[in-house]
């Protein structure tokens, strides 16, 4: 493998490289002709399986339907047919749902910002129906949160999981809530902060001063400005180490609107994300071959960069959902390095830290009165002692 590249192709599939190679070009309908040796013995149900985990099937679709025929497999149009006139639909539904949680917060003076969903399809595509969605993300100021959720509730969502929290840990630990309408079957996540800690971010006041509003979906659907944006989905993404390719295309996509490399490279710095920034603009130039501004060049070329975006690739080449435990061995094994690979120094520190903070773990071990919770800074590292030591956890 070439050290200045990021991907090792001698360790892709010939499926996973048509497809990268299909979300690369604008025009595909003479790639086939050009390029035949990429389509010759491609397990087509591989690339199925493939487009249908990396969640990019409703952008293959309007490509692949202006194929000349005999290229590809009529089973492979069809079923992308089916899938993303599913998608439209499940779309629209989310979309008719977001302008109406929208006017509710709107009318309650509770601003908000829709994070993901049709919004940001709309905003990136262009067209709601190229991409999937499975929810709606918003996120309120702190001191809004309580009245927003309130409103979910009266709408008729439901709590999924409450959290176990002890003095106050919930606000930096988690960042969002998750809410399902058991009726119109949607989740709502409602969240105070863009990430989990121990990041850095803008406070919502900062958000709100560059956010944009959707002239498409609806004038209460307000959506991130295009550098906040990127700072998101970058973040997003890293968590997730990029092991979906739908969240590149998203950064390709952002990119093709030319967001200012002054002001990106500016925020990316003072919140502390310079080498997530350039994992993200690493891999979707490499993978997906998106245009990037040359002011933010120099973002790629930091060496931490360039080892985060050689480490997630491991990610693309597997179809593998992180979040969905349990993990194969190897793949547990590389996420456990991963993970506090992608933080700086200081967020490395401050995570650290925050295991000398009580958990609710605590309060069951040992229960004492609200008022002696103080109690469990001193207790915590006898506490976790014992748990560890009967196998019950942090």
């Amino acid at each position: 493998m070439d050290e200045r590249n990021v991907i090792d192709h001698g360790i892709l599939s010939k499926e996973l490289l048509l497809l990268l190679a299909l979300l690369a070009k604008d025009k595909v309908d003479e790639m086939a002709d050009r390029q035949p040796e990429m389509f010759a013995d491609i397990d087509w149900k591989e690339f199925m399986r493939l487009a249908m985990h990396h969640r990019v099937y409703p952008f293959l679709y309007p490509k692949l339907s202006r194929m000349a025929e005999g290229k590809i497999p009529s089973g492979l149009v069809q079923w992308l047919k089916q899938e993303y006139c599913n998608n439209t639909v499940r779309m629209l539904h989310l979309s008719g749902e977001m302008d109406r949680l929208a006017d509710k917060l709107a009318d309650a003076g509770i601003p908000a910002l829709f994070l993901k969903g049709p919004v940001l399809a709309q905003a990136l595509y262009g067209d709601i129906s190229l991409r999937t969605s499975r929810d709606l993300d918003f996120i309120v100021p702190l001191d809004k949160l309580a009245e927003a959720e309130a409103l979910l509730v009266r709408l008729g969502y439901v709590e999924e999981i409450e959290f176990e929290t002890i003095l106050g840990d919930w606000k930096w630990r988690q960042h969002h809530r998750t809410y399902n309408h058991p009726d119109v079957n949607i989740k709502a996540e409602i969240h105070w902060r863009l990430n989990p800690a121990p990041s850095r971010e803008p406070g919502f006041g900062e958000l709100w001063e560059r956010k944009r509003t959707s002239d498409a979906l609806g004038r209460n659907i307000h959506y991130l400005g295009a550098e906040d944006l990127f700072l998101f989905l970058a973040a997003h993404g890293a968590r997730h180490g990029w092991s979906r390719l739908r969240w590149l295309l998203d950064i390709k996509q952002l990119l093709l609107q030319r967001p200012d490399g002054g002001t990106l490279t500016r925020l990316l710095h003072r919140y502390g994300y310079d080498d997530i920034g350039g994992q993200a603009l690493l891999l979707a130039t490499e993978v997906l071959k998106a245009p990037v501004d040359p002011g933010l060049s120099r973002l790629m070329e930091r060496p931490k960069a360039r080892r985060l975006a050689r480490l997630s690739m491991f990610y693309v080449g597997r179809m593998v959902n992180l979040h969905n435990p349990p993990l194969p061995p190897e793949v547990e094994r590389h996420y456990r390095y991963y993970q506090p690979a992608i933080l700086s120094r200081g967020q490395q520190l401050v995570y650290a830290l925050g295991f000398l903070f009580p958990y609710a773990a605590d309060a069951k071990t040992l229960p004492l009165p609200r008022p002696l919770h103080f109690l469990y800074f001193v207790l915590r590292p006898f506490l976790w002692t014992w748990r560890k030591a009967f196998g019950e956890g942090k």
